[in-house]
């Protein structure tokens, strides 16, 4: 599942660790109008997006929507009314249902998942301890990122077939490879399984609970998983890296992982809510939600499935989504009351533009090198076949295919390499690198991911 990409997220994470903690504190000012919308139309015109929404919101002034590109649908306009999947922001409209829960007291944060689940679920436990409602929402249960019984007819939509049989199927033959709590690793399948939960305590299903907890009491009309008709008239298309347009997705079983979807004028209420700790009804509980509960990296540290990350002295907290044919994006300075959504209707991440309008002094992506395929003897990828680990249950597989290298990151689908050199690839999909580094003795030995830009080294473990 691509709803938050493990590739881009370690890279970023690495980047705004080492780039930007040790510069001095920002300075909070809105980007101007017109520097906004050089920004989406220098996007569309290198070919980065194929339609981009952004919107704005900062205490005492009204809300600002920029757009540039196209929504994929003949005769439909791109605007604050145009929906977009928005994917992992998904998982963050969960945890303000699990917040309200809590404030209303009908879970508890150490209530262990099981107890919401049937009898005949074996939910797996280590060293005496359950997986409890804050492990699943601080990416912390020791669960995968995706549940390996995951297996769809159909990859361009590949949860439509996951089953909630095949959920507890997995549930009860998995085996904690660490210590509940003790480890970030982010997780689809702990989310949706989340979302799952709370459903059931409700009695109810995820769509109609969070229509109840968040959508409706928000006035989020536009917003939802079955799309309305009125929804449906303003859908865009979703597009791949390469233009090529690509289905929704459906998400029956982890639909708190990802499954909503929803316009700009929508998140704006969302937003507004997030950012005033009094409104009313959400406000305390999406505050809760807010609060750090976990380091997960330098600087960084996850709420209740928010992150937040500092950036040059601003708090920013934020989560991004993404799908099979959009990218999006929802950050807030709360210090300041100021907000951004991004919403884009293709594979490309459009995060540092985000982290841009509320840290000006966060750079934007770089225009990128132009890279030119090259032809090489097939038998010179041999020695670069293997497993790399790059991180703790973060691991880069590199396989041969007929004349050709993939890579397929965990819990990732698997993407072509391209050759620019003898050791150096390149992925056609994301702007993303490989360099294959040699021991004294000859012998590959590791590899060195650049994304972001970080250049993140992962030694050869298999």
């Amino acid at each position: 599942m691509t709803l938050r990409n493990v590739w881009r997220a370690l890279a970023l994470s690495a980047a705004l660790s080492s780039a930007f903690v040790s510069e001095a504190m920002a300075q909070v000012s809105a980007t101007s109008d017109s520097a906004i919308n050089a920004i989406l139309a220098d996007r569309i015109a290198r070919k980065r997006a194929m339609g981009i929404v952004v919107a704005t919101l900062e205490q005492g002034k009204a809300p600002r929507i920029y757009t540039a590109g196209v929504s994929g649908i003949a005769g439909l306009p791109l605007d604050g009314n145009t929906v977009f999947e928005i994917g992992s922001i998904t998982k963050v409209f969960t945890n303000t249902i699990l917040a309200d829960m809590v404030r209303k007291g009908e879970v508890s944060l150490d209530d262990p998942v099981a107890k919401f689940l049937p009898g005949r679920v074996h939910v797996p436990e280590r060293n005496g301890k359950k997986i409890t409602l804050v492990d699943l929402s601080t990416q912390s249960s020791g669960l995968p990122r995706l549940p390996t019984n995951l297996n769809p007819a159909d990859a361009t939509n590949p949860y439509a077939d996951y089953s909630v049989t095949q959920l507890y199927e997995f549930l009860s033959s998995y085996v904690l490879p660490r210590d509940i709590g003790s480890q970030y690793e982010y997780s689809n399948l702990g989310m949706g399984l989340l979302g799952h939960a709370l459903a059931l305590k409700a009695g109810k299903s995820y769509e109609a609970l969070v229509k109840e907890r968040v959508l409706v009491p928000l006035g989020m009309n536009s917003s939802g998983i079955t799309l309305t008709p009125t929804m449906k008239s303003h859908m865009a298309q979703g597009f791949n890296a390469y233009g090529t347009p690509v289905p929704l997705w459906d998400l029956p079983t982890l639909a708190g992982a990802g499954a909503l979807r929803s316009s700009a004028n929508d998140m704006l209420k969302f937003l507004a809510a997030n950012l005033d700790s009094s409104s009313v009804p959400l406000g305390k509980a999406m505050a809760m939600a807010h609060q750090p509960r976990k380091p997960i990296g330098p600087n960084n540290s996850i709420g209740l499935a928010w992150n937040i990350v500092e950036l040059l002295g601003t708090p920013v907290t934020w989560h991004n989504g993404g799908t099979g044919g959009f990218r999006t994006f929802i950050g807030m300075d709360l210090a300041h009351h100021r907000g951004v959504i991004v919403l884009a209707n293709s594979t490309i991440s459009p995060d540092d533009i985000g982290f841009h309008l509320l840290v000006p002094q966060v750079p934007l992506e770089g225009p990128g090198k132009v890279r030119t395929e090259i032809s090489i003897d097939p038998a010179k990828l041999d020695p670069y076949v293997g497993v790399y680990e790059l991180a703790p249950n973060f691991q880069l597989t590199i396989t041969k295919e007929g004349n050709a290298l993939f890579g397929q990151a965990t819990g990732q689908r698997k993407f072509q390499l391209y050759p620019e050199s003898e050791t150096e690839f390149f992925l056609k999909v994301t702007d993303a690198q490989v360099t294959f580094v040699k021991s004294p003795d000859g012998k590959v030995d590791q590899l060195v991911l650049h994304q972001g830009g970080a250049n993140t080294p992962g030694r050869r473990v298999k």
